[in-house]
């Protein structure tokens, strides 16, 4: 009975530990830019020696694909305090959800929804502020944990920044 109760708890804890290493944990990135705050909360997915982007990868798995979430859990929420040119995109001040189109993983479109408060696997195209190309550029080696990065780069610039697994993408931002 002893060895019965001790495989059943080392089966329940290896279990949890199991659970634990595919958890991803929220994170979050914010920069000002010309005096005005931009924040992104997202949840941080690791690879774990999965195949993450194209057919039979992980996103492809899920029902929105190929829209991606941007980040795991809830949908990925960002806040401007300024109007935005996001690559040529005007973005009023607000609240809004970040996906990713990655039909094609070597070219990929942030898209920027008006919904918000949505769990990350519900998506409504009707929704859409709209949509622009990131700049692609590959990792000088794979990133296992994904990552987001809004940063500054002048006074009314800055931009932001996708990478995981073997794609960086950015998109150039611009307070008006």
């Amino acid at each position: 009975m002893k060895n019965v109760l001790t495989i059943a708890i080392t089966l329940l804890i290896s279990a949890g530990l199991a659970a634990a290493q595919l958890q991803s944990p929220p994170a979050q990135t914010s920069t000002s830019i010309g005096g005005k705050s931009l924040s992104i909360k997202y949840s941080a997915p690791s690879v774990h020696g999965r195949k993450i982007f194209g057919p039979g990868g992980v996103i492809s798995k899920d029902p929105t694909y190929p829209v991606w979430r941007a980040g795991a859990n809830d949908a990925t929420a960002f806040h401007t305090d300024a109007d935005l040119d996001v690559a040529g995109l005007a973005v009023p001040k607000g609240d809004y959800t970040i996906y990713v189109n990655v039909a094609d993983p070597e070219n990929w479109q942030l898209i920027i929804s008006k919904e918000t408060g949505q769990w990350g696997l519900t998506y409504d195209k009707s929704k859409d502020l709209g949509r622009v190309k990131m700049t692609m550029s590959k990792p000088t080696k794979p990133i296992e944990t994904y990552k987001m990065t809004l940063s500054s780069s002048g006074p009314k610039s800055g931009q932001l920044q996708l990478e995981w697994d073997t794609h960086i993408a950015t998109v150039p931002i611009t307070v008006k």
